[in-house]
């Protein structure tokens, strides 16, 4: 009896030590939560770290969820955040965030909280970027980009910016990967093809400026300065017939389409083929009067027009001029009043385009309307500034 009386009660001792060890391995956590709820962040970050440290609690989900709450708190607080190193906050926060997914799963109880915690120091992430870029702090502004686009894999704007910052350190290789990032990610942009393709001229990769702009006419295919790129370049190659030829076929295949009529237009004009080229501006125009290109360019058609029959007055011996020099002088007068309504045009689609601007304010100076005139000018100069 003895024996057995022993052995119970030492079996008692036992039992009754082990609420202790477990008070103490859990009493950490919750002296944390206590000081996190009573809004002493201080207090509860050191607890926390402290339950972060014991093999016991830095195994479970609670404790890495309460530890980006405390951390996040501290992030939001202008009093406890400068208790933080710079970017302390937000990079621990986010590590207690994703540990807690990690142990718990995405539909745990800590994990699902913490998935909701991760997309709010979404914004966190952006404006240090942001202030980052700002400062010209590039290396910075691109972590920070990286680490917005994991907190929201499905946000193309961080990786639009990354892009950005990769370029503004003239980083084409990292600029490039972004960009092809976001098409990866179904990312629509006509300006994404654009600075594509600039990268590629300015390492004078020709290959590459090819590839690219294929691949921006096929997800654009009447975006008319891509159209343009794929004219020069087949008129860079001698292949101008081929090129002329495929642009009649996309007008046939889309008349209504204003663009084409202005790129064919253009094109026209590089072969010299002026009558031709004015056609189709001018069925540009009737088509969409919006058409910046076309306006200006039938701006510049009748502006060329008076230049040369100036040109050709101004050349003149006395005896010729007698003879049709007036006559040439007053049909340039003509031309540069007809270019007036399509540069005036222009300008009210663009107003602040440099130049329709320059050729607006010479159209004004040569017809006497010298008010007008020196409105532009003025407007230039300020442009300048």
């Amino acid at each position: 009896m003895k024996k057995t009386f022993l052995t119970f009660a030492i079996g008692a001792s036992l039992s009754a030590g082990l609420p202790v060890v477990v008070s103490a391995q859990t009493s950490a956590v919750t002296n944390a939560i206590l000081n996190q709820r009573s809004g002493l962040l201080d207090k509860a970050r050191v607890e926390i770290d402290k339950a972060i440290a014991n093999e016991k609690t830095s195994g479970k989900a609670k404790t890495w969820y309460t530890r980006g709450e405390i951390y996040q708190g501290m992030l939001e607080s202008p009093i406890y955040g400068k208790q933080l190193q710079p970017g302390e906050g937000l990079q621990k926060a986010v590590e207690s965030y994703n540990k807690t997914i990690e142990l718990d799963s995405k539909t745990g109880e800590f994990g699902k909280q913490a998935v909701a915690k991760m997309d709010n120091l979404y914004g966190f992430a952006f404006n240090d970027a942001v202030n980052s870029y700002n400062a010209k702090d590039y290396d910075k502004a691109i972590a920070s980009y990286k680490l917005a686009s994991q907190l929201k894999p499905q946000d193309t704007t961080a990786v639009l910016y990354s892009a950005y910052a990769y370029e503004a350190k003239q980083d084409y290789a990292g600029a490039k990967a972004s960009y092809n990032q976001l098409l990866g990610m179904n990312y629509k942009s006509a300006t994404l093809y654009t600075r594509l393709l600039q990268m590629a001229k300015q390492q004078k990769d020709d290959v590459e400026a090819a590839k690219v702009l294929q691949q921006a006419l096929a997800a654009y295919p009447n975006n008319k300065t891509f159209m343009l790129e794929d004219l020069n370049l087949s008129l860079a190659s001698g292949k101008g017939p081929e090129a002329l030829d495929k642009i009649s076929k996309a007008i046939a295949a889309d008349p209504s389409n204003s663009n084409l009529y202005a790129v064919r237009g253009s094109m026209y004009d590089q072969q010299k083929k002026s009558d031709l080229a004015l056609a189709d501006y001018r069925k540009a125009v009737e088509l969409d009067p919006n058409n910046f290109d076309a306006q200006f360019n039938l701006g510049v058609y009748n502006y060329n027009k008076a230049a040369d029959a100036y040109t050709k007055a101004s050349k003149m011996d006395l005896k010729a001029y007698q003879v049709s020099g007036k006559k040439l002088e007053s049909e340039g007068k003509k031309y540069f009043e007809a270019s007036v309504p399509y540069f005036e045009k222009a300008l009210q689609l663009q107003p602040d385009d440099r130049n329709t601007l320059a050729s607006l304010q010479k159209v004004y100076f040569r017809l006497g309307r010298t008010a007008d005139s020196e409105r532009l000018n003025a407007k230039l100069q300020s442009l300048k500034k």
